[in-house]
């Protein structure tokens, strides 16, 4: 749904006196959801405070797809959110309202392009208990269907008679698709560096390495190909070991509600900020660039405790390192 996705909640949209940056204030109620709709159990104590810094060097004139900000979900509330652009853009937002997923798209001149993404979200997403059987496929709701089939990097299609082999005869439920987590584990060593942009789940499979992403892809394709819808979640989370990075995990539908898993056990699922729902990493990817460009530096930073992001943080946390530090 392309548009102002801001409209109907006080907004202050300001430019710096040099004009250099553009920045987008939402405060008060910026989300669609308020956690008054949860049960206060439910809720998580400490709201999680995020930063994403972003630095690319353009050589050409470009167009950027950003998927940074947090979604629009019922099981999480954007108290407040900022967004700066340096230097200063035209921005076009639009926001999905069935999957909550938000982007923004830019066109980009050559030179500097900085992003800073700043915000606090309180999670709200409860703790699976009982109910998670198998649906049969003719009792999996319309807009399930579309996690059942195959997508780009997750070719359950391709991978069935494997998936059947491995996992035909594990009991049904929660406890298969735990079954499945645990064999990534044991058998997919997390190695960075191991994967690239087009690695699909069964290359992944096959070279017995990967990272989250590919965690992600297999579990979801196993799942698929026992007739369990499965998606990715991409979005933000604090990991004890640097570097911080965009994390992805599993939501499998069991029972009648989609359940959240994390094959890679590098975070707690509650803990998850989700940023973008959808089949694969085709539909997720935090940026999708059309032009000629290099990332320069990239730094994440969340706390779940809800202490604010530092100006100068440890560059050794950084995604991407400026040159020389």
């Amino acid at each position: 749904m392309a548009g102002n996705l801001l409209a109907g909640r006080r907004i202050t949209d300001r430019f710096r006196p040099d004009r250099s940056a553009f920045s987008v204030y939402s405060e008060g109620f910026s989300s669609p959801f308020h956690p008054k709709a949860f049960m206060p159990a439910l809720i998580t104590p400490s709201p999680t405070v995020l930063r994403c810094d972003l630095e690319y060097e353009v050589m050409t004139p470009s167009h950027f797809i950003f998927h940074i900000q947090c979604a629009y979900s019922p099981d999480q509330y954007v108290v407040r959110e900022s967004l700066v652009l340096t230097p200063s853009l035209a921005l076009q937002p639009s926001w999905d309202p069935v999957s909550g997923n938000r982007i923004f798209r830019c066109n980009v001149q050559p030179g500097t392009l900085q992003v800073r993404y700043d915000a606090t979200v309180q999670i709200s997403r409860a703790t699976a208990v009982g109910g998670d059987h198998e649906s049969d496929v003719a009792q999996i709701p319309d807009h399930v269907l579309p996690y059942l089939m195959p997508s780009r990097f997750c070719p359950s299609d391709t991978m069935s008679q494997e998936t059947q082999r491995l996992f035909g005869q594990v009991p049904r439920g929660r406890q298969r698709v735990e079954y499945i987590c645990q064999w990534i584990r044991d058998n997919i060593a997390y190695q960075i560096g191991t994967s690239h942009p087009t690695t699909t789940a069964l290359d992944a499979y096959n070279q017995q390495a990967g990272v989250c992403r590919d965690f992600a892809h297999l579990t979801i394709t196993f799942c698929r190909a026992l007739n369990i819808p499965a998606r990715l979640v991409g979005g933000y989370c604090h990991f004890e070991e640097p570097p911080q990075d965009f994390h992805a995990v599993v939501e499998v539908w069991l029972g009648d509600r989609w359940i959240m898993f994390d094959p890679t056990l590098l975070a707690l699922p509650g803990n998850i900020v989700r940023v973008a729902t959808g089949l694969d990493a085709k539909n997720t990817a935090f940026a999708t660039m059309y032009g000629s460009m290099m990332m320069t530096h990239m730094h994440i930073q969340v706390s779940h405790e809800g202490v604010a992001a530092l100006d100068n943080p440890d560059p050794i946390q950084a995604t991407v390192r400026r040159f020389g530090t």
